[in-house]
């Protein structure tokens, strides 16, 4: 059918403006730290009960057999494969959840993937962690330190709020779990290595022991 020009451009002038009103998520390329062939060495834990079927970080329900894992820094649908350094068995997940939140640990595997790899009894394993498929790009985050958890909000509020007056900001984040515990997150940087070298300041102006590790944050 043979328009008029005049009804052309009016028609036109009334569907771009339409169009113009989609947004669309702003979404970033992957740091070099979640892309295939990146590895770290560390310990992994497992977690079942009381997190099965409940929400996981990424919004799905979490089965805790199936083979899934959480990271603190990958983004969401990173799979990895998962060499245990001992038995020389390894599994493959898909990252789904925020974690370990413990010092020490770089990976907390499902039921499902720690009986694949033999660590149900042991309840930890030394591991070397292999990134093998990631998405292409990543929602934006910023990643933080996570510098104490508590179960008594109280005393959390207390860190929090040392945290903000020594480097400009600082939040709480609630970990549902039996019992619940709120984390103390320090910092809001762009990068990984930022917030690295924010550990860093942490550890040697509160104690080089103290826990301070990086994480990253979904949701600002």
């Amino acid at each position: 059918m043979y328009l008029r020009p005049a009804l052309a451009l009016a028609l036109a002038a009334v569907l771009l403006p339409g169009c113009a009103h989609k947004k669309h998520a702003r979404r970033v390329p992957l740091p070099p730290a979640a892309k295939p062939g990146y590895t770290e060495t560390g310990v992994a834990s497992w977690y079942g009960h009381p997190y099965h079927g409940r929400p996981a970080a990424n919004g799905e329900i979490y089965d805790m057999e199936k083979p899934t894992a959480a990271h603190r820094t990958f983004p969401f649908d990173t799979w990895v494969r998962v060499f245990d350094l001992d038995t020389n068995r390894n599994v493959d997940v898909r990252i789904i959840d925020r974690g370990p939140f413990i010092d020490g640990r770089i990976i907390d595997l499902s039921h499902a993937a720690a009986r694949a790899i033999g660590m149900i009894g042991p309840g930890l394993a030394r591991v070397r962690v292999e990134v093998i498929r990631s998405p292409e790009v990543a929602p934006p985050a910023v990643f933080a330190v996570q510098v104490g958890a508590f179960q008594d909000r109280r005393n959390a509020e207390r860190l929090r709020a040392e945290m903000e007056s020594r480097y400009g900001s600082a939040r709480l984040v609630l970990r549902p779990g039996n019992p619940d515990m709120w984390r103390v997150l320090a910092g809001s940087e762009a990068t990984e290595d930022g917030a690295r070298s924010l550990a860093d300041r942490i550890r040697k102006q509160r104690n080089e022991k103290s826990a301070a590790f990086v994480v990253r944050v979904d949701s600002i």
